[in-house]
């Protein structure tokens, strides 16, 4: 059994056991993951997935066919944050100045002024972006890597921390635009919703909805709260093994006849640090291989591309597990 540290014992609110020895999984923590499962339920793995990205410092997408719940998995993870949250329904007509901003000329002060646009925030739901064109998605790729952007030859740097929720539909829906491998390379996870278990549909239905519960949400984490949890994510161990064994998952595609577009360099760091996250998450100050294995598909199958037919980002997460079956396991 378990009981509460006292607030004062760690702003993130650590668990404590009977013996006094800390448990290095942070309350606060599972106070996110309860908060957000209340409201899309039987998604657990999806919700822990999320979770380790915004620890981790990423960025998610979230894709599926229309109605699963990705919108709802974003804006519950906006609204349990307590950050400021913009949304932003992608279209066909969106244009870039929709999204980061536009300089108007200042009639009195003659000159020209710069009006920001929503991209100003700390979280941004880009809600089915695959339906803007490839030029106004291009609009998120500097914002994505350096949390700045760049207007007539002005850098405006973006509030901390920065998360894009980004939710698309396949490719094979109308009116969608496949995005640019380097934007995909932006995204630390690409998540999948599935369909929900048969049983919490129907609590689903009996409830009316989950409208009025996303909307009635308290928020559980600060941004203080986040940016630290962040700063303990990086400080958890990962031995030279370890590193040696996401090198070679790596390097095995980048040797592989199989891809035309292997795993980048943003990618290795990626898994590096999505890997120190789930740790965190665990209730660990040491990665383990697990949390690898784990993390692999949902990190590394968005990056890389087949040689042979189109090959879907189904094809690409395929091809990643075969990875992970032949490659030892260090111990």
């Amino acid at each position: 059994m378990t009981t509460l540290a006292p607030a004062s014992a760690s702003p993130v609110g650590d668990k404590r056991s009977d013996q006094g020895t800390p448990d290095l999984r942070p309350f606060k923590l599972e106070q996110l993951e309860r908060s957000v499962g209340s409201v899309v339920r039987g998604k657990a793995e999806v919700i822990r997935l999320a979770v380790v990205s915004l620890l981790a410092g990423g960025h998610v997408l979230i894709e599926d066919v229309p109605g699963v719940g990705k919108t709802t998995l974003a804006q519950t993870l906006a609204r349990a944050l307590g950050l400021s949250f913009q949304r932003i329904q992608f279209t066909s007509d969106l244009l870039p100045s929709d999204i980061i901003g536009v300089s108007i000329f200042h009639q009195k002060k003659q000159d020209f002024q710069f009006i920001p646009g929503p991209i100003f925030t700390n979280v941004l739901l880009a809600d089915e972006i695959n339906r803007a064109t490839p030029k106004t998605q291009s609009a998120l790729l500097e914002a994505m890597s350096e949390q700045k952007v760049s207007v007539e030859r002005q850098r405006y740097t973006l509030p901390a921390p920065f998360l894009v929720l980004a939710t698309q539909n396949p490719l094979e829906y109308q009116g969608t635009f496949p995005l640019p491998e380097s934007q995909l390379d932006r995204f630390l996870m690409s998540l999948e919703m599935g369909y929900p278990p048969r049983e919490d549909e129907r609590q689903l239905l009996m409830s009316g909805g989950v409208d009025h519960l996303v909307d009635t949400l308290e928020p559980v984490l600060s941004g203080d709260d986040l940016l630290e949890l962040q700063g303990r994510a990086k400080q958890v161990q990962v031995t030279e093994k370890l590193v040696d064994y996401i090198l070679t998952l790596a390097e095995t595609t980048r040797q592989s006849n199989e891809f035309s577009l292997p795993v980048s360099t943003r990618g290795v760091q990626g898994l590096y640090r999505a890997s120190q996250a789930l740790a965190l998450c665990e209730g660990r100050d040491y990665a383990v291989p697990d949390d690898v294995q784990r993390l692999a598909v949902p990190v590394l199958g968005h990056r890389v591309m087949l040689k042979r037919g189109a090959g879907g980002i189904e094809e690409s997460r395929a091809a990643i597990r075969r990875i992970l079956a032949s490659t030892p396991v260090p111990v």
